[in-house]
């Protein structure tokens, strides 16, 4: 079993950061990226959040709330950051927040925030620890 500063260390090494830029095609009718990619681009970023801490086949079973705080215009750099918040013994539970910085000035806020949580498979997909 690990021990809790290896733990901490795993966590710190697994932080996922991913960047996109707003294009037209991921727009809405406001000229604002799609809720709902926001939601698939956050989801592909826990997965790799949580792959990256252990190295293990995971599915999502759940996301918390989910808080768009601020619009995301066209033309904006968007970056995901993915943390391990806790982990249970087959479950791992990562906060995805979501930051948007403007292309030509110096500016960068959270616009989206939200937790989800992914099981750990075997190759039969039966959960397996996260841990091990």
């Amino acid at each position: 079993m690990l021990i809790e500063a290896e733990i901490e260390e795993r966590k710190s090494k697994a932080i996922t950061s991913v960047f996109k830029v707003v294009f037209p095609d991921t727009t809405n009718h406001h000229n604002t990226m799609f809720g709902g990619r926001v939601i698939m681009m956050m989801t592909e970023t826990a997965f790799m959040t949580a792959t990256r801490f252990c190295r293990k086949n995971f599915v999502i079973v759940s996301s918390d709330k989910i808080d768009f705080s601020k619009p995301i215009p066209a033309g904006s750099l968007v970056e995901m950051v993915g943390e391990v918040e806790s982990i249970g013994n087959t479950s791992i539970r990562i906060r995805v927040n979501v930051y948007r910085e403007k292309m030509r000035e110096d500016e960068r806020i959270q616009v989206v925030t939200g937790v989800f949580t992914l099981v750990a498979l075997d190759d039969n997909f039966k959960p397996i620890s996260i841990l091990d």
